[in-house]
């Protein structure tokens, strides 16, 4: 079973989030991954963030990462997403 949290900050505040179920075993990690990230986007109605060299790199050694402002082309109305990967 592999579960993704994704949580979206405003002011140091959860201002809403959801988990990602995703039992595929046929999926590699890495699909498995934005599979779940593109189902967030829908759910929050946001548009797909760009994956930075920083943010790979934190996703590498932590098992999770922020995307803030820099992350996206569109305006967001809050302070940052972060998603993290409860479950693999």
């Amino acid at each position: 079973m592999f579960r993704l949290w994704a949580k979206k900050f405003k002011d140091s505040h959860i201002i809403c989030d959801m988990v990602v179920n995703n039992s595929d075993s046929s999926m590699t990690r890495t699909k498995k991954i934005f599979a779940a990230l593109d189902e967030i986007c829908y759910a929050f109605d946001l548009s797909k963030p760009i994956w930075l060299n920083s943010t790979i790199e934190d996703f590498k050694k932590h098992k999770k990462t922020r995307f803030t402002q820099d992350n996206f082309i569109d305006s967001i109305d809050f302070d940052f997403l972060e998603i993290h990967i409860i479950e693999e």
